[in-house]
């Protein structure tokens, strides 16, 4: 099917930021008093790409207030360091350009602060691509994946158009998000999740790599 918008999740699907994420949680976890469980940055992967506030509490077992102070020392560490400890996936920008080319509206939709999502694109050189970037709201810690996806699909116009545009992501929160935007959602398996999670939380389609990507995208 040819698309006329495509929504990219940004942590392990523009971009390999998971040396980043990890580092600064491991950070974090230190400073709340519990360096030990983050001892396997391996198990930290996890935390790449659903919001920070839920994830600490639910891999730490922190309340709500705890959970917010650990993601402001994550922060603390993130936003000077780890967010350049970061790098796009082979083959990301030729997709990109190959969609533009074939006037394909191409947008971000990420759980990641707003501010910090437009400093990665611009870092890398891919804000250019987009016609629309967007992550959650700072000010709402709780903002989930399908309130930044709607708000996507406003500015794309394209709220009335939802079969013609597709979601692209690697977790299950992106597939479920997507879900329940109103949107289908390929899954792919180069980033944080595995093709089992991608498929049972209903990825319509799964690819290993950017190339396969761009196939079921059209190119």
């Amino acid at each position: 099917m040819k698309y006329q918008g495509v929504l990219f999740d940004l942590d392990g699907t523009l971009t390999a930021s998971g040396e980043g994420i990890t580092k600064s949680v491991q950070y974090a976890l230190k400073k709340m008093g519990r360096p030990d469980l983050g001892k396997d940055r391996k198990k930290l992967e996890v935390f790449v790409g659903p919001p920070l506030l839920e994830q600490f509490m639910d891999y730490a077992g922190f309340s709500e207030e705890e959970a917010a102070e650990a993601v402001k020392y994550y922060r603390e560490r993130y936003n000077v360091t780890g967010i350049f400890e970061n790098q796009p996936y082979p083959g990301i920008k030729e997709l990109l350009e190959g969609l533009k080319e074939k006037g394909i509206t191409l947008a971000v939709a990420s759980s990641k602060p707003d501010q910090m999502v437009k400093i990665v694109l611009d870092h890398f050189q891919l804000d250019t691509y987009f016609d629309v970037i967007m992550g959650s709201d700072i000010n709402r810690p709780k903002m989930t994946k399908a309130e930044v996806i709607l708000q996507v699909l406003e500015k794309m116009n394209c709220l009335d158009k939802r079969e013609q545009v597709i979601m692209v992501g690697d977790r299950h929160y992106d597939v479920l998000g997507a879900k329940e935007a109103g949107l289908s959602c390929i899954g792919v398996t180069y980033g944080y999740g595995t093709k089992e999670e991608l498929l049972r939380a209903g990825a319509v389609k799964t690819a290993d790599n950017t190339r396969e990507l761009g196939k079921l995208l059209g190119l």
